[in-house]
């Protein structure tokens, strides 16, 4: 029986997008199966994407050497997919990483900046004082030190990203099909998905890009390993005059000595609702769901109130000038792998594989993530050998 198509990637998000793309600009026969961003996230029955928002955090510098390899690598190709898509996705307004001051107990800062000088990446690095006259709108405890990365840094649109990427993708050949999948089966030489729609789709390979919604117990004949936790991220909202004032603002990622009161920060963006919001991520403690029912219901929600509680104090902490409560609060997910990176591999058949577990970090690097799935698809294997890592999958007993 022939295939319908040569490759299907299943999942239309950042990393599904992008090895769409990258499959379509190097052979025939691409379709990637996702449903759309849907209109009212409380009703919605089916499954979600991560990438609904408008900032994600985008930075060069990373102690994993892999991770700053797959961040490196994406980062340089930002430019030419805004240019061929005509969509503009990337604000490289910088990044700024805080923390206790190095020779304490809290080593993360000078984590960071070894791993700059290891890469070669220009940075400044700010004290007390330094960091009180270079960014007048933050206020940190005392005793922090500051590491300024003020090129290839900043933030990303994901949203816009995968629109730019699923833009080119269909472009170069791809077929886009707005449903969802419901099972991914190996049989009689090609691979099967059939969609909760009720259709079947066959290739001669399927990749399983499908975020944390790839534990689905169906989906695949042994389900993905991995862990899928709940965040809640909590948006304040700007005036105009007041993101003018804060335009030098850069990404903020600010650990503390204990950890628990961590988090990252984005500047004031402009959102689709024509306001300026400012964003901040970092729970107190997880919440992990075991199946694909619990994470469905939990992005119907928008979020714990401990958690907005938490972020918030922290929020008027950090940037004292802005005094309004809270605008709103949405729910997200984030994976993670038993090896801490993407899982990039085949599962027990040839024909199925998978591209998954971004480790609360993929965002910036999705590009170059995708890309890795599209070669392991055309190639059979992952050839490149510039990482360390295999991006070995695993899959529940």
């Amino acid at each position: 029986m022939a295939a319908d198509f040569r490759f299907i990637v299943v999942g239309r998000g950042m990393m599904g997008a992008a090895a769409a793309r990258h499959l379509a600009r190097q052979t025939d026969g691409i379709a990637v199966i996702g449903p759309d961003e849907p209109e009212d996230r409380a009703s919605h029955r089916g499954v979600f994407g991560s990438h609904y928002d408008e900032g994600r955090i985008t930075r060069t510098i990373d102690p994993n050497t892999d991770w700053a390899r797959l961040a490196n690598r994406s980062i340089s190709r930002y430019a030419e997919i805004e240019r061929d898509s005509g969509i503009r996705f990337y604000a490289p307004v910088g990044c700024l990483v805080t923390g206790p001051m190095r020779g304490g107990d809290n080593g993360y800062v000078g984590d960071v900046v070894d791993a700059a000088q290891r890469l070669g990446v220009q940075t400044e690095i700010f004290d007390d004082a330094g960091l009180k006259a270079k960014f007048p709108f933050f206020s940190f405890a005392s005793a922090s030190e500051g590491v300024y990365e003020p090129h290839g840094a900043g933030h990303i649109s994901p949203r816009r990203l995968v629109k730019a990427q699923s833009l080119l993708a269909e472009k170069a050949g791809a077929r886009v099909i707005k449903q969802t999948a419901a099972s991914i089966r190996a049989d009689g030489g090609l691979a099967i998905v059939t969609t909760a729609e009720g259709e079947t789709f066959s290739a001669e390979k399927v990749l399983l890009a499908a975020g944390g919604f790839s534990i689905a117990e169906n989906l695949l004949p042994r389900p993905v390993e991995m862990k899928v936790y709940g965040r809640t991220v909590t948006f304040f909202e700007v005036s105009k005059d007041e993101a003018e004032a804060m335009s030098a603002m850069p990404s903020l990622i600010s650990k503390t000595l204990d950890d628990i009161d961590s988090i990252y920060m984005l500047p004031p963006i402009l959102y689709p609702d024509g306001k300026y919001y400012m964003k901040i991520g970092g729970d107190p403690d997880d919440l992990q769901f075991d199946t694909e029912v619990e994470l469905r219901a939990w992005f119907r929600t928008a979020g714990r109130d401990k958690a907005r509680e938490h972020l918030a104090r922290i929020f008027h902490d950090l940037v004292p000038s802005v005094t309004h409560p809270p605008a709103f609060t949405n729910s997200c997910a984030v994976s993670y792998s038993p090896t801490g990176y993407p899982m990039i591999g085949y599962t027990s058949s040839a024909r199925v594989a998978v591209l998954t577990g971004g480790c609360g970090t993929a965002a910036k690097s999705s590009d170059e993530i995708g890309r890795l799935g599209a070669e392991l698809l055309l190639a059979g294997r992952i050839k490149d050998e510039g990482y360390d890592t295999d991006f070995s999958a695993h899959f529940r007993d």
